[in-house]
């Protein structure tokens, strides 16, 4: 270890008071005042600040980065063995050609290439290693144009997640001059090539306006189609698959509405139904009728409704596929004659297939106790094939085509693991948790066969627990890096997700929200009951929001862990949700409640948010990591919160803080980047647990 001194981040006083309640926060200098210039330029970050964050970066590097480093690169050769870095995606055909996305031994980014339909020669249309150049790139996708002469494709440049939209001639290879900058990620085309509609982001980073884009004109010339004027919400645009209609999307985390536009005549968008208050629904288009997954009237798992494009509204809904309680409708694919949905029963997913002509059904699932499903939709509407794919911890990723009139499955795709994988050496087990509350918590547990279940065994323990997002029970070649080493691998499925349905969502968000963090203690306790390991053995871990879970149960059990990671960890709740200047705080009120307005809602988030709950007691090793130009979790969130621990805990353990001064909320942009990355997270466990 070099001699290094410890970070230390000054208190500078201050207080603030809502509902005449008063909180001093003396770390709150560390949010940047310029922090919208330090996401476009980081370079514009404050000496003070900056100087904090690389006097931790330093002491990350001198107390662990250096002296794991061995650890970290055999870790790292292990999973990159496993990657067949020369890979290519199953082409997805679409009229006189079929489009895929491959890489290149050594390559860190995609090539995205087509040939035609049949076959033949490759067409390279984008290699986004050529365009990277030498810092963070974040490619955004490629769309071609329906005349497939064009090809729209997004990259931002420092993780802040504005994206420029440049555009590209097939034939030559070469970008046009215009450019769309300050952009999402993705960019929709009109029926006749001629233009596209894309987000536009405001100075905030909200998606808020829908542009048109017609080819051959200035950015500042495109026509303003939507613009979103509740700051709660975010907008979005794509298309049907039928290719009819644009799709416009406003929506929070628990309202939406859906506006559309005539994909070949333009002209201005129509609303399908004004927007209720925690009524969701999505749309597709067959023939002149609409259909519509919805949680209207009480259907708290979504249905299935059709509607007549000339009259969409909810008065006109009719029931195709009517609520199921217990079986949530994830997504739909409509076809010329078929309707598909994704569905989860019984915490596990299913794709069932409906023949519209005839109402036949048919049910696709796998016997394994834990698995991921997928669809897989192509850019084809008048087709009888579908694309799915399928995989579990034990089982490396499987891509299917379907013919839907004969019923044939044809296998495309085996995921390759050059270094060698038998899942025979391998269990996957589903088991259970009891929450205080009563409530079945799922757990999918990966480990060696063979394993002792004596409590002897570390534990890896993996949480999220918010957006309803569920955690898919699928193959990960870089978490055998650690169940090889003789650890047992688990992903908690807590509420906040919707692995068992949409009240699992409802049941760990808001006013319910300490549901999510005593069901992954549950979780903890219920694996060393088990014998699959044992207190102190576990080490916890969580991003985003799995890493304000990580921060809430470093306080509320910080004996039961043997160390915790928390990567760009949402740890400032409180703060971030009273502060309504930052991109994603208005449309957040409804995952967690607004504390600017309610009483009970500040007192409910402060009686958790990880940052106001740090104490003087012990806490566990822990490894935080940032991104300097995020902007969904800001850097100053985990600066803010190891600072106070590092002034605030009582013991000697591990405590790390490392910021990545070039990237965002998704770490390094390149494949084998993010895989050194995943190296420092695990080489942390074996070190919590003595294996290092």
């Amino acid at each position: 270890m070099t001699d290094i001194a410890l970070p230390f981040a000054a208190p500078r006083p201050q207080s603030d008071t809502r509902h005449g309640i008063v909180r001093h926060d003396p770390y709150t200098w560390l949010r940047a005042d310029n922090w919208r210039e330090v996401m476009a330029d980081p370079t514009v970050l404050p000496d003070d600040i900056r100087s904090y964050l690389e006097a931790e970066n330093a002491w990350y590097e001198g107390q662990f980065g250096t002296p794991t480093k061995d650890l970290q690169d055999k870790i790292y050769k292990e999973v990159r063995g496993r990657i067949k870095e020369d890979d290519s995606s199953v082409p997805a055909p679409d009229g006189p050609f079929a489009y895929y996305s491959r890489t290149r031994e050594g390559d860190q980014y995609p090539l995205i290439c087509r040939t035609e339909r049949q076959g033949g020669s490759e067409t390279v249309l984008l290699d986004c290693n050529a365009e990277a150049g030498e810092g963070y790139f974040g490619f955004g996708g490629a769309e071609h144009s329906p005349c497939h002469t064009m090809i729209a494709w997004a990259a931002d440049r420092n993780g802040s997640e504005y994206y420029t939209i440049a555009l590209r001639d097939a034939a030559t290879g070469e970008d046009r001059d215009e450019r769309i900058e300050k952009a999402g990620s993705g960019a929709t085309w009109a029926k006749d090539s001629k233009s596209f509609y894309y987000v536009e982001l405001d100075d905030n980073h909200r998606p808020f306006r829908v542009r048109q884009h017609v080819l051959g004109t200035a950015q500042v010339d495109d026509r303003i189609v939507y613009e979103e004027k509740d700051a709660g919400f975010f907008v979005g645009v794509g298309d049907t698959q039928s290719r009819r209609f644009i799709v416009i999307s406003a929506h929070d985390h628990q309202t939406s509405e859906v506006w559309l536009i005539d994909a070949e005549h333009g002209g201005e968008p129509f609303c399908v139904e004004p927007r209720h208050e925690n009524t969701e629904y999505s749309v597709e288009e067959r023939d002149g009728e609409l259909y519509i997954l919805t949680n209207d009237e009480g259907a708290e798992d979504f249905k299935i409704v059709t509607a007549p494009v000339d009259a969409p509204g909810q008065a006109n809904w009719a029931d195709l596929v009517p609520h199921e309680e217990g079986t949530l409708i994830l997504d739909i694919e409509v076809l010329a004659n078929h309707l598909i949905r994704l569905e989860r029963k019984d915490g596990l997913p299913r794709i069932v297939v409906r023949d519209l002509r005839d109402g036949r059904e048919e049910t696709i699932a796998f016997p394994e106790e834990a698995y991921s499903l997928g669809l897989a939709g192509g850019y084809e509407f008048d087709t009888a094939t579908i694309r799915f794919s399928y995989s579990s911890p034990t089982t490396p990723a499987q891509v299917f085509d379907m013919n839907l009139e004969t019923g044939e499955r044809l296998l495309r795709k085996q995921q390759e693991v050059p270094s060698g994988h038998d899942p025979a050496l391998y269990e996957t087990r589903r088991l259970f948790a009891t929450a205080p509350d009563g409530e079945e918590v799922p757990v999918t547990v990966l480990y060696r066969k063979g394993l002792e279940l004596d409590g002897t065994a570390p534990c890896l323990l993996y949480g999220y627990g918010a957006y309803g997002h569920a955690m898919p029970a699928g193959f990960s070649v870089s978490v055998l890096s650690l169940v090889d080493r003789g650890f047992v691998y688990a992903i908690a499925h807590i509420r906040g997700g919707m692995e068992k349905g949409y009240k699992w969502y409802k049941t760990g968000r808001a006013e319910h929200k300490t549901n999510t963090f005593s069901d992954f203690i549950a979780a903890g306790e219920m694996l060393i009951e088990k014998g699959y390991t044992a207190k102190g053995k576990i080490v916890a871990e969580g991003g985003s929001a799995g890493g304000m879970l990580m921060g809430a149960i470093a306080n509320m059990r910080p004996d039961l862990w043997g160390g915790v990671i928390a990567v760009v960890p949402f740890v400032d709740v409180l703060n971030t949700m009273l502060d309504d200047t930052l991109p994603l705080t208005p449309p957040e009120w409804p995952e967690w409640g607004n504390p600017i307005t309610s009483t009970e809602d500040y007192n409910r988030i402060a009686s958790y948010s990880p940052y106001d709950n740090v104490a003087a007691k012990d806490y566990p090793p822990i490894l935080a990591l940032a991104g300097l130009t995020d902007p969904r979790v800001t850097y100053w969130e985990p600066a803010k919160w190891v600072a106070k621990l590092r002034a605030t805990k009582t013991d000697g353990n591990a405590l790390y803080l490392r910021t990545n001064m070039g990237a965002g909320h998704g770490g390094a942009s390149g494949r084998f980047e993010r895989i050194k990355e995943a190296a420092i997270t695990y080489a942390f466990a074996l070190r919590c647990v003595g294996l290092a």
